[in-house]
């Protein structure tokens, strides 16, 4: 008897965030420059030989398939993230040559994680949680910057930290 493995991999999380439409597009995609290059194109005058439209099919079926599965991602991570996902599918799509999707990368908000205490959604970097003020991270009694749990000494303004021994 096979046991299932529960343990995903992070591609695999990723990946299933692209929504069902992206991957029925994608394919529908990749099909339809098959058969715009197979059965299209051979039929016009200086048509490129047999092999030439099987490797273009190829090549631009995945291109364009690779391109709808990233339009996909990024409408399933901005809703992920808190964004519009209408907005940047939008820009994603109109802004050419792919750079509305590498602007989404750039420009996307950090995950939000969920607060222990109340589960509340914080964003990374919050030392406190806005609900419910549990703390989330040591900080700085002078400064309030996030600093490790075993330092001595802040490393931004010099301040001894409580609790900790100096050597």
């Amino acid at each position: 008897m096979q046991v299932k493995n529960d343990i995903q991999t992070a591609l695999t999380a990723e990946i299933k965030i692209v929504p069902k439409w992206a991957w029925a597009l994608a394919a529908a995609g990749f099909v339809g420059m098959q058969l715009l290059l197979n059965v299209v194109v051979a039929h016009q005058p200086g048509a490129p030989p047999a092999w030439g439209r099987v490797l273009l099919g190829l090549l631009t079926g995945v291109i364009f398939g690779c391109y709808l599965l990233f339009i996909g991602y990024v409408s399933g991570d901005a809703r992920r993230r808190g964004m519009s996902s209408i907005l940047w599918v939008c820009v994603a799509i109109l802004i050419p040559n792919g750079l509305g999707i590498v602007l989404y990368f750039i420009l996307r908000k950090p995950l939000s994680s969920a607060c222990p205490q109340c589960g509340c959604a914080i964003q990374t970097g919050f030392s406190f949680c806005p609900q419910c003020n549990y703390k989330l991270s040591p900080s700085c009694p002078q400064c309030q910057r996030v600093i490790g749990g075993n330092y001595v000494y802040c490393p931004y303004c010099g301040t001894s930290l409580p609790g900790q021994m100096a050597m």
